[in-house]
């Protein structure tokens, strides 16, 4: 079993507690490895877990779980965690997994799960969306679209994520998180293949020239995978084709690293809104 054998990887480093008397990783850990970067499998398909599952009438539970070990880990080792959906049957999913300490072929895994209905976890087919979301993603293919428009078109997604985010997760008041500037802002919203927005964001004027970019939010548990960049890069195209210049935006600050790798520069000194630490940040086009 060979690294391009995969298309995803999820990277960890081997800690203290996860190394036994033998000086090498506890054999059971591995299945924790696995289980973990199946959970970032997910992350990558744009899948938040649980709400996915909700959609779709079921669950996933697993039947069986195997490890074959070729080699050991060792505490402060950095290992690659690579995961396939190997085989989709009429109810059952089949995940093969390795585990890599560079191009060194440690662990092999397995793991078969059933979709079932939670309630009597009697087996149900796979879903015909989930089917095609796994499928599309091992070939290689987007897992989400992005539409760019107007609030009439866009505002009831846009406006479901954002009251996930703002109201409900950083308890923004309601009065703060809603304005007139939606009416004539363009909106970005993406979508994942089951059609659940998760992530966006909004772009106004702000002075001639130049837009501002706010109101940037992405679901909770798919943080970290890209759909922001995606969101940034539409808004700022639309900037561009309209003829600004320059974009500008109020970053949270725990959100300052994530601008400055995408290009942005800190502007003045930092200020509170809405009760949240902010830092004004620009782009030029």
């Amino acid at each position: 079993m060979k690294r391009s054998d995969f298309r995803f990887f999820h990277r960890l480093r081997v800690r203290w507690a996860e190394v036994d008397m033998q000086k090498i990783v506890f054999n059971a850990h591995y299945l924790m490895y696995f289980d973990t970067a199946i959970s970032d499998y997910w992350r990558a398909m744009a899948l938040p877990y649980q709400e996915s599952m909700d959609q779709l009438g079921g669950d996933l539970y697993v039947v069986k779980a195997t490890v074959e070990f070729h080699a050991s880990a060792r505490v402060d080792d950095q290992l690659d965690i690579a995961m396939r959906c190997l085989r989709i049957g009429n109810s059952s999913l089949t995940f093969q997994g390795a585990i890599f300490r560079g191009e060194e072929h440690l662990i092999t895994g397995e793991i078969v799960y059933v979709f079932a209905d939670p309630a009597t976890q009697k087996s149900r087919p796979v879903p015909p969306a989930l089917r095609e979301t796994l499928l599309g993603f091992e070939a290689g293919e987007s897992v989400t679209r992005l539409r760019v428009g107007t609030w009439s078109e866009l505002g009831t997604d846009a406006g479901t994520l954002r009251t996930a985010v703002f109201v409900q997760e950083q308890r923004i008041p309601k009065e703060l998180e809603w304005d007139e500037a939606d009416a004539v802002a363009v909106h970005a919203v993406a979508y994942n293949r089951l059609g659940r927005p998760v992530a966006t964001g909004r772009l106004v004027p702000h002075t001639p020239g130049v837009a501002r970019i706010g109101r940037m939010a992405v679901d909770r548990t798919l943080r970290g995978s890209r759909l922001g960049r995606d969101v940034l890069h539409a808004l700022m195209d639309a900037a561009r084709a309209r003829g600004d210049t320059e974009v500008m935006l109020h970053a949270q600050q725990s959100a300052i690293g994530f601008y400055r790798r995408l290009g942005y520069e800190d502007r003045g000194t930092p200020f509170e809104e809405a009760g949240i630490p902010h830092q004004e940040m620009v782009a030029k086009l």
